[in-house]
This record gives structure tokens, C-alpha cells and sequence, in this order.
């Protein structure tokens, strides 16, 4: 089991490594060379940036899912760092990242890797009973029974990266901090997870102007950097969709146990309310390197380079309950999230197609939550347990959303 008090240089495999939240760890990585070094790093297509991170964390072994990338990254290096090339392992295709992912190397494995993809990777690195710093939601929102019966199994422990995660986790017991995946939050007197959103870039327009969005407008978000996939779904809050299922999870949480209220200053990342009354709440500024760091250092903590808020400076706390007509992909999210797993999955690979198609412009942006809708309600059955019924429901969604987008360019 990981141990943070150990004087030894702890190993991290970075999966994501090119992502916004891959730039965070790395910032961390930076910050603390005297306690952790980087065992392997795994992107999708970023060779340039691939390399950079090669030349200067020496990683023995990197990963690119995309074949070609990861040839493009071994001519890089033989052209440029021949005796690095020497020294560094590169991987390619998802067989390769899985291989990276599972080699039982690294102390923890940080999972950054957006959507579905990251789900194999993660269900490889639990079986080493590595510590799992868990930033990709949809592993839990396409595995989540499975993905937790697991890690007890290989004795893997499981720390939420999502700000809101962290958040509510940080306002748990230390009791339940240690028991992610099997919380008894009634017993320790838990009323309600208040789980926070901005609401996004257009929770103040006109709905009738989410008709005129455009990819651009979208990935706009007011407070969050982050990449374009999760941007869009900051807007239509399926990522508080998600994260509502998550939470669920992550911390036994029953649907009435869980609410998802809007909070636009992003401050306060999510609360806990208790039956006394009582209401626990982590704030701190909207910096992914504050979460990044608990997971890596618990039950320590650390500087992550990140500054304390000035009360002072801050004008107003507000919140508000979120609207159906304004986001319906959250309702169709927590709606899925009664009728098991096959739904999640189902949900999460429509949005995925629906977001993908948005981002090319074939799909409207009032046109994801449709392709979700008509999805869900073309998938019969709820129980998705085994890896291989999971990925035939994703498959079975993904062609079920594909066609319905289709349909709008027809």
C-alpha cells in the first residue's frame, strides 16, 4: 500500500499526460522532484509535446494511443535525443497504453485521460493495487460497480481528483475518506452531498439564443481552462451530470443523498450537509493543481503553487437551483443514473459522439442533449456489469448516436 511518510522518490505513470489536468500534475511533478519521479506518460496524439515531457522527466516508458503519433514520437527522439531514445520505452496504440498503465511499476497512476478511453487503462493500473488518482469520471460513469468491486479485490486505493470530489471528500470523516466506493454516509450523521457547477458560459442568456451556440462560444468557459471536449460539457452540465453519478460511487450515496446546485464564482468545489445542521465546505481558487495535489500526497499535504483566497476580494457567494429547460443533459444524467449501469454507459457514449459532432459543426449545440435523449431511450435493459457487456452497450450507443446525428444533417 502507498505510504506518503516513506523518504523514498515515489513513482508516478501520468496517464493524460498532454491534458489540462496532465499540465497540472506535471506543475506538481516540478514542485516536488525530491519526492516523486515520473515512471511513464501516456497521451493521445501530442508527439511535440510528448517529447518535451520526455527530455525533461526522463520517464523509462511513454505511451501515444495514436500509432502514428507514437512513430512520429520515436523519429523525434533518434533525430534529436538519440541518447534519450536509448533510455525511453514508447508504446503505441491502446493495447500499449494499457501495457503502460498495468506494468505495476509506479506507486500511483494519475488517470487525466478524457472520456471512455481512459476506462481500460485505469481497470489495468487497479490490478497492481496501486494508489489511483482518479480524474476521469467516466470510468466510474461506465464502470462504476465493477471498477470499485476491483479495487477492494487488488487492494487499490481510489482518490478523487475532480475538484468537486475532492471537495466533498475533504468534508467527509476520515473514517470514509478511507472507504471510497462503500461510505456509509448515513452513519456518520451526512444529510445531503451539495454538489456545486458553474452553470457554465450561458446560464444568464436567453434560451432561445442556445440555438446560435458555436463551438467557440462553447469552450469559453468563465472560470475553468480545460480542454474542448469538457468545456462543451460544462455548458450543457452533463460534466454535473457525470460527476452526480460519480459522486454517487464514489461515496455510496443514494439519489436523495446527492443535489447539484449552481454556484458561478466556483469558489466553494462542493459541500456536505449533516443532520445538525451543519454544512462543511472546501473552497479555495478554481486551480485543478489544489485536488491534484491532495490525491497525490494523502493523508499529507503539500504546496501545489496555488495562493489562498482573499475573502476580501471576493463580492458575493450565489447560488441557484439549475434549470430542466436550460440543461437538460444534467437531468437526463441523474434520470440515468436510476436505472443502472447500462444507462450511464449509454449515456456517456452518446454524449461523447454528440459533443465530438458539435466540435466538427454537423450537431447543433441544442442538438446534444436530443442525441442523448433519443439514445437512452433506444437502449433496452439496465444491467451492464462485465467489461465486455459495458463495451458492447458503448458500441450499441455510440451507432445508435451516430445515426440520429445523421438524421439532423440530412
Amino acid at each position: 500500500m502507498f505510504d506518503a511518510n516513506e523518504k523514498s522518490l515515489k513513482k508516478v505513470t501520468l496517464l493524460g499526460a498532454t491534458g489540462s489536468i496532465g499540465d497540472a500534475s506535471c506543475s506538481l511533478l516540478r514542485l516536488h522532484k525530491d519526492q516523486y519521479e515520473v515512471h511513464g506518460l501516456a497521451a493521445a496524439t501530442n508527439a511535440h509535446k510528448m517529447y518535451d515531457l520526455i527530455c525533461e522527466f526522463q520517464p523509462k516508458r511513454v505511451a501515444l494511443f495514436d500509432e502514428h503519433a507514437a512513430k512520429e514520437l520515436k523519429d523525434i527522439l533518434n533525430n534529436g535525443q538519440s541518447a534519450l531514445a536509448s533510455k525511453v520505452e514508447v508504446l503505441s496504440g491502446e493495447q500499449g497504453v494499457i501495457e503502460l498503465s498495468g506494468d505495476g511499476q509506479a506507486d500511483m497512476v494519475i488517470g487525466a485521460i478524457v472520456g471512455a478511453a481512459g476506462l481500460k487503462p485505469l481497470l489495468a493500473a487497479i490490478k497492481t493495487g496501486c494508489r489511483i488518482c482518479l480524474a476521469n469520471k467516466e470510468a466510474l460513469v461506465m464502470s462504476g460497480q465493477l471498477f470499485f468491486d476491483m479495487a477492494k479485490r487488488y487492494g487499490a486505493q481510489v482518490l478523487p481528483v475532480d475538484s468537486e470530489h475532492s471537495a466533498i471528500f475533504q468534508c467527509l470523516p476520515a473514517s470514509e475518506q478511507l472507504k471510497m466506493g462503500s461510505c456509509d454516509l448515513a452513519a456518520v450523521g451526512v444529510r445531503e452531498i451539495l454538489l456545486t457547477g458553474s452553470g457554465g458560459p450561458f446560464r444568464d442568456c436567453q434560451l432561445s439564443e442556445l440555438d446560435k451556440v458555436t463551438p467557440a462560444m462553447a469552450i469559453n468557459h468563465p472560470v475553468w481552462s480545460m480542454g474542448p471536449k469538457i468545456s462543451v460539457d460544462s455548458a450543457t452540465m452533463m460534466n454535473k451530470a457525470l460527476e452526480y453519478i460519480e459522486a454517487r460511487y464514489l461515496f455510496n450515496a443514494s439519489k436523495e443523498q446527492v443535489k447539484v446546485i449552481i454556484h458561478p464564482q466556483s469558489v466553494i468545489h462542493s459541500m456536505v450537509s449533516y443532520v445538525d445542521g451543519a454544512i462543511m465546505a472546501q473552497i479555495g481558487q478554481p486551480d485543478m493543481k489544489t485536488p491534484i495535489a491532495l490525491a497525490m500526497s494523502y493523508p499529507q499535504r503539500m504546496t501545489a503553487g496555488v495562493e489562498a483566497l482573499d475573502f476580501t476580494k471576493i463580492s458575493a457567494l450565489t447560488f441557484r437551483e439549475p434549470q430542466k429547460d436550460r440543461y437538460p443533459c444534467l437531468f437526463l444524467g441523474m434520470e440515468a443514473s436510476l436505472c443502472g449501469q447500462a444507462m450511464t454507459t449509454a449515456l456517456n457514449a452518446a454524449n461523447e459522439v454528440a459533443v465530438a459532432s458539435f466540435l466538427n459543426e454537423s450537431l447543433p449545440f441544442v442538438g446534444i442533449a436530443k442525441v442523448v435523449d433519443h439514445v437512452l431511450n433506444s437502449i433496452s435493459g439496465s444491467s451492464a456489469y462485465e467489461l465486455e457487456e459495458i463495451l458492447a452497450i458503448d458500441a450499441q450507443a455510440r451507432t445508435l448516436a451516430q445515426n440520429f446525428v445523421a438524421s439532423f444533417k440530412s
